[in-house]
């Protein structure tokens, strides 16, 4: 079954807070859910962060269901038993809010929120790679033994950001084991340097969760050509929605190749940029009516 989220980084965005700092979080839930019609939505600052039943309740209020929420693992640098502890009080608000999946990225030398240029982002070599996969997939068992599944999401500013990252992280998890599943975001994977069809393709089978994320090629050079750091792509508007006439991802195909593997999940459109240059009802509204025509012209739903 197909369901349609967002996450409200559209409207308050989480790593500058002062993005739709004056934006009330009433505003945001009745536009999300009330007007445009969401589902679900994603875990975002202003939600209840330590009562699962107070954040049900509130987004049971406008109709919406908590999808998921973004957990920074750090298991470059903590051992993973304290990476266990760590995860634990998240695991229990997704199991109490009836999540199937995990948003996990890890943050322990991400560039993602600093003024660095994205070209100085860390790397890590093949045998890196093989420990790093190996410790993440430690994790995804954890959480897999208890009904979660931990889908990594490929980032700017981190360890798995290009095609070819996301093909050697894919590879070492699952010589691992394969607990490890994928959040695609298609925005992510273009701005990263990768085709998204392309990317999909090969690793459809393991993805478990879908942003629907857009990128302005436009604003994309500008960043690689000026040095920009990834937060100056999103104040200078570098995402999104789909069927926004400036991006660059065509969805069809993407939404195509959900459907030819019998995907079953969420599709949530996660396209932070500055709500007072564009309006997060107008985009937002744009963006899941455009989901929702690909959606039935494949087959989807």
């Amino acid at each position: 079954m197909i369901q349609f989220g967002t996450n409200p980084i559209a409207w308050a965005n989480d790593d500058d807070q002062s993005l739709g700092k004056d934006i009330p979080t009433e505003r945001i839930l009745d536009e999300a859910g009330r007007q445009i019609g969401f589902d679900g939505i994603e875990n975002g600052h202003r939600w209840p962060q330590d009562d699962p039943e107070a954040l049900k309740s509130l987004l049971g209020d406008y109709g919406m269901k908590f999808i998921s929420g973004w957990h920074s693992l750090n298991v470059l640098t903590n051992s993973l038993d304290d990476e266990k502890l760590a995860i634990q009080p998240h695991l229990d608000k997704l199991k109490h809010n009836g999540c199937k999946v995990c948003i996990a990225c890890e943050t322990s030398n991400t560039i993602q929120g600093d003024d660095k240029p994205l070209s100085e982002r860390p790397v890590l070599d093949a045998a890196g790679m093989k420990d790093f996969a190996t410790r993440v997939e430690a994790i995804a068992q954890y959480c897999a033994d208890q009904g979660i599944a931990l889908v990594y999401h490929h980032h700017m500013g981190t360890v798995v950001q290009s095609p070819e990252d996301i093909d050697a992280f894919m590879a070492e998890t699952l010589a691992a084991g394969g607990a490890t599943k994928l959040l695609f975001d298609a925005g992510h994977c273009y701005f990263g340097g990768g085709d998204p069809v392309a990317v999909l393709t090969k690793h459809a089978d393991r993805v478990a969760h879908f942003h629907a994320k857009n990128v302005r090629p436009a604003v994309r050079t500008q960043v690689e050509s000026e040095g920009w750091s990834f937060m100056d792509g999103v104040r200078g508007s570098v995402f999104t929605v789909p069927g926004d006439q400036e991006g660059g991802v065509d969805f069809e195909p993407l939404l195509q190749i959900l459907k030819d593997t019998g995907y079953e999940g969420w599709i949530v459109i996660e396209a932070e940029q500055d709500p007072d240059l564009r309006n997060p009802l107008l985009y937002q509204t744009l963006g899941l009516a455009t989901l929702k025509r690909l959606a039935a012209q494949t087959g989807l739903i």
